[in-house]
């Protein structure tokens, strides 16, 4: 069955054909191709596990198909990418039949050349047709499995996110006008101030839901308006040590990741202290990776971790696995009396385009 007969809205090529142009998803199509071709040749043996020249001749046909073909698919990407399924499915079968055919054709006509007298036989290329075609559908509907179960998995992880993000907001909204209402007789610029800090932080949380991505220094700005609003509770409870790295300003990473990992450290470090502490933010790179730095001293008896502490962290997780995928990783740990937490993500300028990697 083709990906066209599944019920459903129409989608577009580039929802379930994958990107033929990139090195990493050819190698792994002539791999698995490679392996199809190990299969048939141990079904054909017979006297022996397995028919060399077969192999050989086998693969060699195999392997320039779909070299071929996936060229042709890569040149067509952006037309197949304004197609619907039924369009993209019929077009890319095409494509593979009238590459077989030319393949199988040339190579009778080798044969041909090398044995003088020998006739034309269409048994192989309808042989090979007949495979083409079985092997192109059952491969187009395994990527179009795949993309509706990234689709629903995506869908699955937005819901989830809208529904953590709806859980913290009231509670740093109370906590925040508390500290701005003891403010306004005694300190009505300051509190003003705190006012015009918490607008900029809710309509980043509200961006923040949109799965945009923005680049750190922004994401640092946000926090210091947060932290602003906190040393107001606090006073000089609140110590910050920033130790930021330049050239990561502008690594891209959603909105409000950094904010709940200083909330945390406040919550969970500062403010159960007597004497408060300070709360270190670091940020550095390496090759391929950004790495952001929060760390906070823990009280001196370490209760059972909070459920909004834990929540916190599986919002950060879901973030990062949302926008890019396994590359980036929260690594949290207890360490001379110490509990940081690190944001480990891929070296992403502002520049790159699209909501996400």
């Amino acid at each position: 069955m083709s990906p066209s007969a599944t019920t459903g809205p129409s989608h577009g090529g580039r929802a379930f054909v994958p990107d033929l142009c990139r090195v990493q998803a050819i190698l792994i199509l002539l791999i698995s191709t490679q392996l199809v071709v190990i299969l048939f040749a141990l079904i054909r043996g017979s006297q022996q596990w397995i028919d060399w020249d077969y192999l050989g001749l086998v693969s060699l046909f195999a392997q320039w198909t779909v070299l071929s073909s996936a060229a042709l698919i890569c040149l067509l990407r952006r037309w197949l990418d304004r197609q619907p399924v039924a369009v993209t499915t019929v077009t890319v079968l095409l494509l593979v039949l009238v590459v077989v055919t030319g393949f199988t054709l040339l190579g009778q006509a080798l044969l041909q050349a090398a044995t003088p007298g020998l006739k034309p036989q269409w048994l192989p290329l309808s042989r090979n047709l007949v495979i083409a075609t079985v092997i192109t559908l059952m491969t187009l509907r395994y990527f179009y499995l795949q993309c509706r179960w990234q689709q629903q998995r995506q869908a699955q992880m937005d819901a989830s996110l809208a529904a953590l993000q709806a859980r913290i907001q009231p509670h740093f909204l109370f906590n925040s006008m508390n500290s701005i209402a003891s403010l306004i007789a005694s300190d009505p610029a300051k509190a003003e101030e705190a006012v015009l800090d918490l607008c900029a932080l809710f309509r980043a949380s509200l961006r923040g839901s949109e799965g945009q991505l923005v680049p750190l220094e922004e994401e640092i700005t946000l926090c210091r308006n947060y932290l602003d609003l906190e040393r107001l509770r606090l006073g000089k409870r609140l110590q910050l040590d920033w130790q930021l790295d330049d050239n990561c300003q502008q690594q891209l990473i959603p909105p409000l990741t950094l904010q709940p990992l200083l909330e945390n450290a406040i919550y969970h470090g500062i403010q159960p202290r007597p004497d408060g502490g300070t709360i270190r933010v670091v940020s550095w790179q390496d090759r391929s990776h950004t790495h952001v730095l929060v760390s906070n001293p823990l009280p001196a008896t370490v209760s059972q971790e909070h459920q909004g502490h834990q929540m916190a962290l599986a919002n950060i997780r879901a973030r990062l696995a949302s926008a890019f995928n396994p590359s980036a990783q929260l690594r949290t740990r207890h360490q001379n009396g110490l509990f940081e937490a690190t944001l480990i993500l891929p070296r992403l300028p502002s520049s790159h385009e699209g909501k996400r990697p």
